[in-house]
């Protein structure tokens, strides 16, 4: 095991002079060496004229890109490419997140993951996803450079490092296992995700959920060689410890390193416990994260459990709900104080749910409830889970809750962007046929 090392560096502003300075200092300090084909992993899950901190900031990847291009041997290439959320065309999410301009003006290819040709890869450290389709860029990247957007999760803690390799999916495979066993699924992909480099955007941090966050000013940028050690670092910013992160210590125990900060390295200019206390101060009626029992609402969530395991499922269509109900309460403030009664049903749900008159949801293929029901109406969204992009498009409607989904200008932007993702996955199923390969690269593990 190599050394683990965490740099803290104070950075209150999104100027890329100084985030390049920094970078290049952290590079220098950690002892890494980027070379050959280099990737750049940013977290771009969401990004709408609205939804302005769900992703890491285009100006820290900039950094990133210019202060690596700068200390890269000669001959390497870098690039920067996603898979976002939602089953929506990542490049729009490029676009409103401001990438697609910044990757123009310093010529760096930008990728979505979906529209590449794929390789099958199996994973021998994996409990659930024994294989997966990466595609060539990640592959074949020989040094990963992962640059998350440090935020508060509401079923995870907190999304960063680690978590961040869900955008290494295409979507034909990110909501498998998206259930009770999300934890354990975000730990396989590590085999695959693992990076040699950790630039995280804590400039700003999100809180509230991780589809649809707050902005909260830090002003930092965390450096790690390790991801492991950098989400062990970010779990005690945002005041929580590791252990309270089902992730966290899924990954510690697989082998992937300690979660004691004893064991870290931990350097820079401001102290872990100036970041911590400052992340104290911020005051949310609804708490950090968008935890149904906190938030102010007539309505009423009934959380069951997965029939198959006896385990809540607070990871699946749930946290499916809480991120489709956000991302509208961004468009439309004061939307969740002012639903109507109503009733949202998750899993089996053991007891009984009571709204004579009223609508309930049945959310989730495994929804039930297993006590008395009385509604005025009973309306089922199926899935497992239950994806909030299908949440947000056809059972919010049926509730008579307000959707950005059907606005005009995102049914447009959505069509159009469908089609060229389309277009482009078309061609490149006239290149190739998916491959296969044994495993991954043994060197690419801790």
């Amino acid at each position: 095991m190599k050394d683990r090392k965490v740099i803290l560096r104070r950075c209150e502003t999104y100027a890329v002079p100084t985030l390049c300075r920094i970078v290049e200092e952290g590079i220098e300090d950690l002892g890494e060496k980027p070379a050959g084909r280099i990737l750049v992993k940013p977290n771009v899950v969401c990004a709408t004229p609205v939804i302005r901190t769900a992703y890491t900031h285009p100006a820290v990847v900039e950094a990133v890109v210019l202060a690596v291009r700068a200390r890269a041997r000669p001959g390497s290439t870098i690039s920067i490419a996603e898979s976002g959320g939602m089953a929506i065309p990542t490049r729009l999410f490029f676009r409103d997140a401001g990438y697609t301009r910044m990757a123009k003006r310093i010529r760096v290819p930008l990728r979505d993951f979906n529209e590449e040709r794929l390789v099958r890869v199996s994973l021998s450290r994996a409990k659930w996803h024994r294989t997966i389709l990466a595609a060539r860029s990640l592959y074949e990247a020989d040094y990963k450079i992962w640059v998350p957007k440090l935020k508060f999760h509401n079923a995870c803690r907190l999304t960063h490092a680690i978590k961040l390799n869900m955008g290494i999916l295409t979507h034909r495979e990110r909501m498998l296992y998206h259930d009770d066993r999300l934890d354990e699924k975000i730990v396989d992909l590590l085999e695959a995700g693992y990076p040699n480099l950790v630039i995280s955007d804590a400039v700003e941090i999100g809180y509230g959920s991780e589809f649809a966050p707050y902005p909260y000013p830090l002003g930092a940028v965390l450096l790690a060689n390790d991801p492991l050690a950098a989400d062990v670092v970010a779990a005690r910013i945002l005041g929580f410890s590791p252990h309270e992160a089902a992730h966290l210590v899924e990954a510690s125990g697989r082998g992937y390193g300690s979660l004691d900060l004893q064991d870290i390295q931990i350097s820079g200019d401001v102290p872990l416990e100036e970041l911590s206390s400052l992340a104290a101060k911020i005051d949310s009626p609804c708490g950090v994260s968008w935890e149904p029992e906190k938030l102010e609402t007539r309505a009423r969530f009934y959380v069951g459990v997965n029939p198959d395991t006896g385990r809540p499922c607070r990871t699946g269509c749930l946290n499916a709900l809480v991120g489709a109900l956000a991302t509208s309460e961004l468009y439309y403030p004061g939307l969740v104080r002012s639903l109507r009664p109503m009733g949202f049903v998750v899993g089996r749900y053991h007891g009984d749910v009571l709204h004579p008159g009223e609508k309930v949801a049945l959310i989730g293929s495994c929804s039930a409830v297993e006590g008395r029901l009385e509604a005025g109406k009973v309306v089922c969204q199926r899935g497992c889970p239950a994806k909030g992009m299908d949440q947000a498009v056809w059972l919010f409607p049926r509730l008579g809750i307000p959707t950005p989904a059907w606005s005009p200008a995102n049914v447009a932007k959505m069509s159009a962007y469908s089609v060229l993702k389309g277009l482009r996955i078309l061609f490149k199923s006239f290149s190739g046929p998916v491959g296969r390969a044994g495993g991954w690269h043994e060197r690419e593990n801790p």
